[in-house]
């Protein structure tokens, strides 16, 4: 018998993952996991002891890194959970539009205006941002978003005002 079919394989490396697994017995607290299927940033772990019949069992206790909702996941100690890549970079705020969204200039000077002001964001108040950017407009200081993505998902987590000095 031979196969006629065309198969098609595509290759990718490493870096196209959204997660890697790591035994539940090394994460830490303030570390990421992924609990149901969603980016957490690691609140407590409780551990037990090992039992007649099994493995030490570890308790997580999260908060999704989008929108703060609280997971929590049981796993013996010596198993794998995805841990997410989280990447943060910084941009320069340049508006506040009247829906919500941010107007974000990169370093290399690329504009976008995907990303929306969210109940995750410091400060969370679209008139606490825009009295963050009439400051820095006034003081010729600069407004930074720091942008947190993970898992295909993006969100403005901080926002920050940086004096500029001559």
């Amino acid at each position: 018998m031979s196969d006629t079919g065309d198969n098609e394989f595509t290759s990718s490396s490493p870096g196209d993952a959204d997660s890697v697994p790591q035994q539940c017995s090394t994460l830490k607290k303030n570390g990421f996991v992924v609990i149901k299927g969603r980016p957490c940033r690691i609140t407590d772990i409780a551990t037990s002891k090992t039992g007649k019949h099994g493995h030490a069992k570890i308790h997580l206790f999260g908060l999704d890194i989008f929108n703060g909702k609280r997971y929590d996941d049981v796993c013996p100690s010596t198993h794998n959970l995805q841990v997410p890549y989280v990447t943060r970079r910084e941009h320069e705020v340049i508006d506040l539009t009247d829906d919500g969204f941010f107007s974000l200039m990169s370093d290399d000077g690329e504009m976008r205006d995907d990303l929306k002001l969210t109940d995750a964001c410091s400060p969370s108040s679209a008139s606490a941002a825009r009295e963050l950017l009439s400051a820095s407009d006034n003081s010729g200081g600069r407004v930074i978003a720091t942008v947190w993505k993970a898992m295909g998902e993006e969100i403005v987590k901080e926002l920050k005002f940086i004096k500029i000095t001559a």
